[in-house]
């Protein structure tokens, strides 16, 4: 990956700032040391650079936090990475939104990882700019030429894929999640009997796409490590609405629609927006559900360790008529665990970030 932004470091540790420069040479990742926190807001207000802050706290000085959010509050689109091993101090600046990624100063892999996914975000940004404005333009002019309509499928597609990966990247514990359970979503269409390559497509879109309403949540919300009030929970559950209100000024076919509103719907009418109920639910979200809940069950999170997926099998099959279709859970039981995991390996073997070894 190219690195057209600047990297602007302050560490006031000189070991530490000499280790991260070597590393930052090593990657050939651009960057600019400052000499303190007072010289980095004075030249962002300056210059108005294109860049990105990483910065290091090792005390909880107040004046260095005052002024952190001083810098923040001066440019609020600047990402500022922050090195740092004070939990309860990091958690309060994440939470305020002072800060964009809490890292730890001796996880490299997680430095970089960082880094990577700031440069991806602001390049998603730029691109979704650029097509917004393309499709804006073509939907103007109302012409109906063949070429036309083929730059507006592919505009739509690389939307569609640049906020998938805007939304997994708001989280690295779940990167790479929808394109597991659309490629689940689609193999358990495939058994339901659904044959027609343009519906399972939108199957994988609506899929790709479901938690899309979790754009309008904030971090605080979404990355907070207790449990949530009443009204965080109000809102949590406000995003297939959300979702579904925003991919429609996309363009918005079926399938994708009912996936983003419906995935949350639960068999016996206990789920969430509209309290749905058995054959109500339309039929892609109801194999949606099934996908989704193989995955959260098999994958890492931050609260609980992946467990395995004989214990995902059981786990659905428990909830069969309750929670998920007992025909889907019989296509799903159909298919062989290897097959299944199979088909999770194929899915993330190639997501980047990780992809090199030589850390300091």
């Amino acid at each position: 990956m190219k690195f057209p932004k600047k990297i602007l470091i302050f560490d006031p540790k000189e070991e530490r700032r000499n280790h991260l420069q070597s590393f930052l040479s090593k990657k050939s990742i651009p960057f600019k040391e400052v000499p303190s926190l007072e010289k980095l807001k004075d030249y962002i207000l300056d210059s108005n650079p294109d860049s990105i802050a990483l910065i290091s706290l090792s005390t909880s000085n107040g004046q260095e936090l005052s002024l952190l959010r001083s810098i923040k509050n001066s440019n609020s689109r600047l990402p500022i990475i922050l090195l740092s091993s004070l939990p309860d101090i990091s958690l309060s600046l994440l939470e305020q939104g002072v800060v964009n990624q809490v890292i730890h100063p001796d996880n490299w892999a997680g430095i970089l990882s960082a880094i990577k996914n700031e440069m991806l975000k602001y390049k998603l940004s730029s691109q979704n700019k650029s097509f917004q404005r393309k499709l804006n333009q073509i939907k103007s002019q109302q012409q109906k030429s063949a070429q036309e309509k083929m730059d507006m499928e592919e505009i739509y597609e690389a939307t569609l894929e640049n906020l998938m990966t805007a939304l997994d990247l708001r989280d690295v514990e779940t990167f790479g999640h929808s394109r597991t359970v659309a490629k689940y979503s689609q193999v358990l269409a495939q058994i339901m009997g659904i044959k027609n390559q343009e519906t399972l497509d939108n199957i994988r879109k609506g899929a790709l796409l479901h938690d899309v309403g979790k754009i309008a949540i904030p971090d605080a919300i979404l990355k907070k490590p207790t449990s949530l009030s009443s009204e965080e929970w109000h809102k949590i559950k406000l995003h297939p609405t959300l979702g579904f209100g925003l991919i429609k000024e996309i363009k918005l076919v079926k399938e994708v629609g009912n996936i983003i509103l419906y995935h949350h719907e639960r068999y016996d009418g206990n789920g969430y927006p509209k309290r749905l109920k058995r054959e109500k639910i339309p039929l892609e979200a109801r194999i949606f559900t099934l996908a989704d809940t193989l995955d959260a069950i098999t994958s890492h999170r931050p609260y609980r360790k992946e467990r395995d997926f004989p214990t995902a099998r059981n786990e659905i099959q428990v909830n069969s008529n309750i929670q998920f279709d007992p025909q889907i859970v019989e296509a799903f039981s159909s298919v062989t665990l290897k097959k299944w995991k199979k088909i999770r390996y194929e899915s993330t073997k190639f997501l980047p970030f990780f992809e090199e070894a030589n850390f300091l």
